[in-house]
């Protein structure tokens, strides 16, 4: 394919996925998925090979990616099916993301597959907002291996049902679960609207000139990463069950624009749920190689055919079942993020920024209130931001989401509106990003008062720990928690009484250069 007709191919399927996130945020229920927007959206061919992807949550896209050919290959399609699934050991990631697969088919030929996965603040886990402190994956919640859930276009109402009922909230989950189909069915139209216009044989063509080109582009921009041996460590506060300090190490051998990623030097999986499945681990490598090349590379697999792993089984980065991985979705991934930067800062110190706040500040809540004249439970999930590191060219931002998480957060009126909250500060906290040429930036105070007794569930990181600063500047501040003046550890899970307040103190981003 010429230039201009490759462009407006990869403009054309990344079109789809937009479209189908559009449609999955306007018809969704919860908050969770309609307001943060915790959601993401593909295209595959036919051998699960990414095709396409729109620029939602990283974590989401970079583990479908490295999955799904191992998911779509097992089973036996035909038109009008649906798989939902959520699995960690079986291609998702950790148990309230849940992903929905459809096929196309045309003239009984597969030819590809569209995909969504959502975060769905309930899926049956032992506490409120479905993000426990956990010992075992079973703890975590309903586990969805791969299954039917739509077969040649009817919905099978007995899993569908068997899924929502593990929600404390039933028709709001089932109004999410219809809104992943609702996504899916439009994806299929939209992908099969394009196929048929451009034909089957010139379609696959130009998925393969788009990989191809994905690649060249790959190679040429991580080609000028110096050859040689980086190696570097972080480690995790804690696993929430008493052991500290989980070491995570990598060695990232470089050669003419191929990444060799080993990190047999990292701790082994946990008793806490801070393990990772390894499409989580591969995510988080391929995300910061995937922020190093053009803006304009196309969003498929191409693209990360340079970069391989060697990641050893029974690892905090490859954990083997039962282990229990809620924590390692959002926390984790993002500590191995700093870790393979933290190796690239020696090999190109000027393009790589220092550590930002280095956690997702999970919180995870419910109860039961009074609405209507009845009571009925409520669960809520979000995710708070902090500050990013500084670069060699300009300060790190404040109040932002980085690297793994791409989410909104929830607005104050919003969270009011539907479940006993009230937000009584939402502030920058100044002076918590370090100081440099460059600052870091600066994180978040996030303070709820709560209107009902509820459960909450603290996941979060680098509370002892301090996001790093590079070429002499300054560590970011830890964060810290609070209820009600006093501090609370990094995870745990806590019964808060109506009138108690929450105080998150989210970290600042580490400075760059004296």
């Amino acid at each position: 394919m010429d230039a201009i007709s490759l462009s407006i191919f990869a403009s054309r399927i990344n079109a789809i996925c937009e479209e189908m996130g559009a449609v999955l945020q306007c018809t969704a229920l919860s908050p969770n998925i309609k307001d943060r927007l915790d959601f993401s959206c593909a295209v595959f061919d036919p051998a699960g090979e990414l095709c396409a992807q729109a620029a939602h949550i990283p974590v989401h896209l970079g583990s479908m990616a490295y999955a799904m050919c191992g998911i779509v290959t097992a089973l036996a399609w035909q038109a009008g099916d649906m798989v939902v699934l959520n699995d960690p050991y079986l291609g998702g990631t950790h148990l309230p993301d849940v992903t929905l697969i459809a096929p196309l088919f045309i003239e009984d030929v597969l030819v590809g597959f569209v995909t969504n996965r959502a975060h769905h603040a309930d899926i049956g886990a032992t506490t409120p907002g479905s993000m426990p402190i956990s010992k075992s994956l079973e703890e975590e919640g309903l586990i969805i291996p791969p299954t039917f859930i739509v077969r040649a276009g009817v919905v099978d109402e007995t899993v569908l049902s068997e899924i929502t009922g593990a929600s404390r909230n039933r028709s709001q989950s089932h109004g999410d679960y219809s809104a992943q189909l609702s996504a899916n069915r439009c994806g299929v139209a939209r992908l099969e609207a394009l196929i048929k216009l451009l034909g089957v044989a010139a379609y696959q063509a130009a998925l393969v000139a788009l990989n191809d080109y994905a690649e060249r582009l790959a190679l040429s921009s991580l080609g000028q990463i110096p050859d040689g041996r980086y190696h570097f460590y972080d480690v995790m506060d804690d696993d929430g069950m008493g052991q500290k300090d989980i070491r995570i190490e990598v060695c990232l051998q470089a050669k003419q624009g191929r990444m060799h990623l080993d990190f047999s030097g990292t701790a082994q999986q946990v008793m806490g749920n801070i393990n990772c499945p390894l499409s989580v681990a591969a995510a988080a490598a391929f995300y910061v190689f995937r922020c190093l090349m053009p803006t304009h590379t196309p969003a498929c697999g191409g693209s990360f055919r340079p970069i391989t792993l060697s990641i050893p089984e029974g690892t905090l980065l490859n954990a083997c079942r039962p282990a229990a991985v809620a924590a390692g979705n959002v926390e984790t991934s993002t500590r191995t993020v700093d870790v393979v930067m933290g190796a690239l800062a020696q090999a190109i110190p000027d393009k790589i920024p220092a550590a930002s706040h280095g956690s997702m500040n999970n919180v995870a809540m419910g109860g039961v209130q009074l609405r209507a004249g009845k009571l009925e439970a409520w669960d809520y999930y979000e995710t708070i931001g902090g500050g990013m590191g500084a670069g060699a060219v300009a300060n790190g931002l404040s109040a932002v989401q980085t690297h793994m998480t791409n989410t909104r957060n929830t607005p104050i009126e919003s969270l009011e509106m539907h479940y006993p909250l009230r937000l009584r500060r939402y502030a920058i906290r100044h002076d918590s990003g370090g100081a440099g040429r460059q600052k870091g930036g600066d994180g978040i105070i996030r303070e709820y008062e709560f209107l009902a007794q509820t459960t909450v569930t603290l996941l979060t990181e680098r509370r002892y720990h301090v996001p790093w600063g590079l070429a002499g500047g300054e560590a970011g501040k830890a964060g810290i928690n609070r209820l009600v003046n006093k501090t609370v550890n990094a995870k745990q899970c806590l019964t808060v009484q109506a009138g108690e307040r929450l105080t998150i103190e989210t970290p600042g981003g580490g400075g760059w250069g004296k």
